[in-house]
């Protein structure tokens, strides 16, 4: 792990490494007591998709000498109609307010999703990627939000460690309750 660097993503490689990362962390092909314990990912994004939303903001990652072991990606609202599945919540940040205006209305930048390869859990590397994540963007956002899955606690208690606060839950169509949470800068 002495080789552990934190960059953004520059190459197809890069974000291949990161849908490999992505695959082994989906709910679906996690078993329930792993989803528990380990916590999970949701969405699936395509390379294309990962490429488009890279060229408007660069996705943090860690990578162990040429490998993909976290990410965070970066998703503004210049990509808000790329990934259907997420088109509620930015419509949601349309009435939501924060800080006496509405979410959309603010200078704003989304965690599209966060993984930690399960081999390097547990070691700060979500507390520096979060720490590169702030230093790169901002200067140009008011803040980062994200939307979490209320049963992955392990993801709700890592992003309380690190600064973010809930701002409003809902439920979606399938039934799953999710905590928006916000990190102001």
């Amino acid at each position: 792990m002495a080789d552990l660097t934190y960059t953004t993503a520059a190459s197809d490689k890069d974000l291949i490494g990161i849908m490999a990362l992505q695959q082994q962390n989906l709910a679906s092909h996690l078993a329930p007591d792993e989803i528990n314990s380990q916590g999970f990912v949701t969405v699936v994004h395509s390379l294309q998709e990962l490429q488009q939303m890279n060229a408007i903001e660069p996705h943090i990652i860690c990578k162990d000498g040429d490998t993909v072991v976290a990410y965070l990606l970066a998703m503004t609202s210049r990509s808000q109609h790329d990934i259907p599945v997420l088109v509620p919540m930015f419509e949601m940040f349309k009435q939501m307010d924060y800080s006496g205006k509405p979410i959309a209305d603010h200078q704003y930048i989304v965690v599209g999703q966060v993984c930690i390869d399960k081999a390097y859990r547990g070691k700060g590397i979500l507390d520096n990627c979060y720490a590169c994540y702030k230093n790169s963007f901002q200067s140009g956002y008011e803040f980062a939000i994200t939307e979490i899955a209320t049963r992955n606690q392990r993801s709700v208690k890592a992003h309380q460690r690190i600064g973010f606060k809930e701002l409003y839950r809902y439920m979606s169509p399938d039934n799953e309750e999710w905590s928006i949470v916000v990190w102001q800068w």
